[in-house]
């Protein structure tokens, strides 16, 4: 993919207030630790990460992409009916539908006639958000889009420290380090095009991206039944056996999906087996990473895509002048870095504070470096992406 007509206009972000120390998360899971002769400040030497922020409790992920996103309009000197795209490409969204961008697009004011719609594919959404709107201002279908995202880690860690507790095995451990580097946040890029002129800088130069699904089901999230409720299908199989007889009845099968997700219009045999609320009552978030494989394998993809991303854009490897890469945690940072033949000091890097912010961390350490003016006029600047699944994006700019 190569482009000559497409630049980033500006950034938006916002950093949620309440503010979370790895030392408070290994307060809380000390019985684990004393049970697997864990010393204090091993999550710290492990991920690199001392602490990471939460949003207010209530605080919706509408609001925080709401929040980035304005600041992007008015730092662009833009009015919000300008945008011809606007996409959200968070992890974390409202509900199953509609798209979380329908409500920012409506709290932002955005035209009717805008493109708007939700982008997901793990850590990788904003820049495959970013890769789209770029598309279209290249083939001149648009002017001017934008990509949002609002991640929030509370809830999951929440969970994963309730399993630690409960389960306080190395395994479970093990499964749930990258869990706990998770951070939270919001981030927002306007893309316009160079057209006539208008341009300050920033402008794309070109992308790859390259996939390896065959590593898909090493890093998981999702939503399960809750313990309670897997004990109810094992300790009564009766139920369980009449529940699908009547699932798999043809006449039945529409209404049992129809209805899944309220549990009003279920067969008898499976109401009775969920509780008196709602399904979604019984169901509980859950996170599982193989971190070593991931790391591994991570490190495979991003050598790869590596190779044939400077091989698109002409560029040798000592010609780019910075690096912005998705953030994970030190052992993850230093791996990856070391394996492309890139000096550390041309890499900028949040993780030691806000952790790991999913879709989120690449576009917001890019606009604090921005901002701080590590990424300087002229410098070649690749964004180095990388998600669960596995996939690998790399792009590149000329500042």
């Amino acid at each position: 993919m190569s482009y000559s007509n497409v630049c980033i206009s500006s950034f938006g972000y916002e950093l949620p207030p309440v503010v979370v120390t790895s030392e408070e998360l290994e307060e809380r899971i000390a019985p684990m630790y004393r049970r697997l002769h864990l010393q204090p400040g091993h999550l710290e030497a492990l991920t690199g990460i001392r602490e990471r922020r939460w949003w207010d409790e209530g605080y919706t992920l509408t609001d925080g992409a709401v929040a980035a996103a304005r600041k992007a309009i008015d730092n662009a000197a833009i009015d919000a009916r300008d945008l011809q795209v606007l996409i959200y490409a968070g992890v974390c969204r409202e509900q199953f539908e509609p798209a979380t961008a329908c409500a920012v697009a409506e709290r932002l004011g955005i035209s009717p006639d805008a493109y708007v719609y939700d982008v997901s594919n793990a850590c990788l959404g904003v820049l495959n958000g970013l890769i789209d709107i770029a598309n279209r201002i290249e083939l001149g279908q648009v002017s001017a889009g934008m990509v949002v995202s609002c991640e929030s880690s509370r809830e999951i860690i929440e969970v994963a420290i309730q399993r630690m507790r409960a389960e306080p095995s190395m395994q479970v451990f093990a499964e749930s380090v990258a869990t706990l580097t998770g951070g939270s946040g919001a981030a927002a890029v306007l893309l316009t095009s160079r057209r006539g002129g208008a341009s300050n800088g920033r402008r794309l130069v070109g992308a790859v991206s390259q996939a390896a699904p065959e590593h898909h089901r090493l890093c998981r999230w999702g939503v399960t039944l809750s313990p309670l409720e897997h004990a109810k299908l094992i300790l009564q199989p009766d139920r369980m056996i009449k529940a699908l007889d009547q699932l798999l009845a043809p006449e039945t099968i529409p209404a049992a999906i129809k209805e899944l997700m309220t549990s009003e219009k279920l067969p008898a045999a499976v109401a009775r087996m969920l509780p008196s609320e709602k399904l979604p009552a019984a169901l509980t978030q859950f996170m599982s990473t193989d971190s070593v494989a991931v790391l591994k394998h991570g490190v495979e993809l991003g050598v790869r895509t590596w190779g044939a991303f400077l091989k698109k854009l002409g560029w040798a490897r000592d010609e780019i002048d910075k690096v912005i890469c998705h953030q994970v945690g030190s052992g993850h940072q230093d791996a990856i870095l070391s394996q492309l033949g890139i000096p550390p000091e041309k890499e900028y890097s949040t993780y030691k504070y806000l952790g790991n912010m999913g879709t989120v961390s690449l576009p917001l350490t890019a606009a604090l470096a921005d901002q701080r003016r590590f990424l300087q006029p002229g410098d070649r600047v690749g964004f180095l992406g990388i998600g669960s699944g596995l996939n690998c994006l790399m792009v590149g700019w000329e500042w």
